[in-house]
């Protein structure tokens, strides 16, 4: 049998965290760590990452898009691929029916794997997520996948116990959001917005000033609702609570 070349999807959060270190613990050999910036990563999770490269002592393969996200959401051309004009230019917020930020993502680290002979592709699944597990195993087409936490039985919670454990705290973003992505990813829960809006202000403004950029087919943001009309049901609830003092 081929020696399989094991390639680790790191996303620099907690259970692809967890997964590297124990592969490393248990003497498994890691072929490559790959990590794909969108260019819209909390600041805290990129300094993470670079403590992570440095702890574990190897060098993290750092894909980026093939075109700048920022660009993609405003600007770019998009051309079907059975028409030779563009139709539009940008995207748009993403959303669940049209997640073109994930496709670029996928399509990234899938390119970096076509490089690598017989890869044996580690995904940072936790074992108390079996609904994603079976989704994403109707979907294995490309190449072998396994899912070393749910091999080990560690789930969500036990992955970022053992990462604080290991001294790695995100300088506190797992306390103020279930999971970390993109920060401003349309598909967080009201809950992670609002918090975003509370302890990350220069990122939410951020995100004001690319609503009111944004093309005007794009409707929305979560619920169809635009950034904008976010922050005036934040500023409605924070006077309800300044009432109530």
């Amino acid at each position: 049998m081929k020696k399989q070349n094991q390639i680790v999807s790191y996303s620099g959060g907690k259970d692809s965290q967890a997964m590297v270190l124990m592969m490393l613990e248990n003497n498994e050999t890691i072929h490559s760590i790959v990590f794909f910036n969108t260019g819209w990563e909390f600041p805290q999770m990129l300094d993470n990452i670079n403590k992570f490269e440095k702890y574990v002592g190897m060098k993290i393969v750092r894909l980026k898009p093939k075109h700048d996200f920022t660009l993609s959401l405003f600007d770019r051309q998009i051309i079907p691929r059975k028409k030779g004009n563009a139709v539009r230019y940008g995207n748009g917020w993403p959303s669940p029916m049209r997640r073109w930020c994930t496709r670029e993502k996928i399509d990234g680290i899938d390119k970096y794997i076509k490089t690598t002979p017989n890869p044996l592709v580690c995904i940072g699944m936790a074992y108390d997520e079996s609904l994603r597990l079976h989704s994403a195993e109707s979907k294995r087409k490309k190449y072998q996948i396994r899912y070393p936490l749910v091999e080990y039985q560690v789930t969500e919670h036990e992955a970022l116990e053992y990462c604080y454990q290991k001294g790695f705290d995100w300088d506190g973003l797992y306390t103020k959001f279930k999971r970390v992505s993109c920060f401003c990813c349309p598909m967080q829960g009201l809950r992670e917005l609002r918090n975003l809006r509370k302890y990350y202000p220069e990122l939410w403004n951020q995100m004001l000033e690319w609503d009111a950029r944004k093309p005007e087919r794009n409707r929305g943001f979560r619920g169809y609702k635009t950034v904008h009309d976010l922050e005036k049901r934040f500023e409605y609830e924070d006077r309800q609570t300044t009432l109530q003092l």
